[in-house]
């Protein structure tokens, strides 16, 4: 079912997560990738998870995605228990996925690029014109308006724009949850803020948004709430006034706080 970008509902008024992970563990044979993970991912709020190489950002992400399955521990979705074996378990309930590779093909145009593998049909045969409109829609709703053309190759788009053309063709679906990994990786100064007007856009839109990010000077730009990672373990989440860079450094290297500042959830 396609997403009515102007009907998206307004943040509500609730203490219940839209998505809460609870004691979350996933093994790679001897290896265990994640230990008793729990995370809130509230409604119309940006939610950054930060953490050091390894510490399980792209493993956890890849659990609430669907393609890795976990060993143990649940998801509540809206308060709800439910199963995500797959991703298309997690495409059902409104979960979409920015990869940091964006998986955007090039030798397409942005039209057909937001509408691969979900072509619209008439008779048969491509609806080119309602993908066309749908895809404008889509694109103004967000307000992205540096593309010249919604028919030109994606190939000749800057990192900025191919950006903002996967995450349109993320929110096309019905999405209440967008993760994007990385977004801003390798981007200048100009796209790089044109991507965080974009989440913030999101958020505002009442969708729940997770950014995995490095970049700290992004995350305290656009992040609500932040989460970090130490090895496997999510060891704090808390509004991001009550962090500061360096107290987020700080559980990103050592896992904990040697001084006053952020609230850690489990250790």
């Amino acid at each position: 079912m396609q997403l009515d970008m102007a009907a998206v509902a307004e943040p509500r008024a609730t203490d219940e997560p839209l998505l809460r992970v609870q004691d979350l563990d996933k093994h790679f044979g001897p290896v265990q990738a994640l230990y008793h993970v729990n995370l809130d991912l509230p409604s119309g709020q940006v939610t950054a998870l930060c953490g050091d190489n390894g510490a399980g950002k792209t493993v956890l992400t890849k659990c609430v995605a669907g393609i890795y399955q976990a060993d143990h521990g649940q998801f509540l979705w809206q308060g709800h228990p439910v199963h995500i074996r797959s991703a298309r378990d997690s495409a059902r309930l409104g979960i979409e996925t920015v990869y940091q590779d964006l998986a955007l093909a090039d030798n397409l145009d942005i039209v057909q690029n937001m509408f691969l593998g979900r072509e619209k049909l008439r008779s048969g045969l491509l609806d080119e014109d309602a993908m066309e409109r749908d895809a404008a829609q889509t694109l103004s709703s967000l307000r992205v308006t540096t593309v010249k053309s919604i028919r030109q190759p994606v190939a000749s788009l800057s990192g900025g724009q191919r950006q903002s053309v996967a995450v349109a063709k993320a929110v096309m679906w019905n999405s209440k949850l967008v993760i994007m990994d990385e977004p801003t990786a390798a981007l200048g100064v100009v796209q790089t803020k044109q991507v965080l007007d974009l989440i913030k856009r999101l958020r505002d839109k009442g969708l729940a948004v997770m950014v995995i990010s490095h970049n700290l000077n992004d995350v305290f730009e656009v992040a609500d709430r932040i989460a970090v990672m130490y090895l496997g373990r999510l060891v704090v989440q808390d509004a991001t006034s009550n962090f500061d860079r360096q107290s987020v450094v700080e559980y990103m290297t050592t896992g904990g706080l040697s001084r006053s500042g952020g609230r850690p959830v489990q250790g």
